[in-house]
């Protein structure tokens, strides 16, 4: 009986000698999200020079235009574009046209 356990002692330090494969996981690329953008700063001078933008886009497009469209046409964000419109809005500038902005 000596024997039947000397061997299956034996080969159970087999199976724990063998090495196990370790899986390695490639990290992912991070994503591009807002908060790695740069922040939004507000003051008095960048609103202001917001609101030309806006005002800009819109006097350039002749028409109403939505928040994406102004971002897109002046090349801001759409903070941006919100930020200069409350200006706008505050000086009676511009108004609502059915859920766009048009020039007052």
């Amino acid at each position: 009986m000596a024997e039947k356990k000397a061997t299956k002692a034996a080969a159970t330090t087999k199976k724990a000698a063998a090495p196990k494969k370790e899986t390695v996981k490639k990290a992912a690329a991070p994503k591009a999200t807002k908060a790695t953008k740069a922040a939004l700063v507000i003051n008095a001078e960048n609103a202001g020079f917001k609101a030309g933008d806006v005002y800009n886009a819109l006097a350039a497009a002749g028409k109403a235009l939505s928040v994406a469209e102004i971002a897109k046409a002046a090349k801001i964000s759409n903070e941006e574009v919100i930020l200069g419109a409350g200006w706008l809005l505050k000086e009676g500038k511009i108004k609502d046209a059915e859920g766009k902005i048009v020039l007052a």
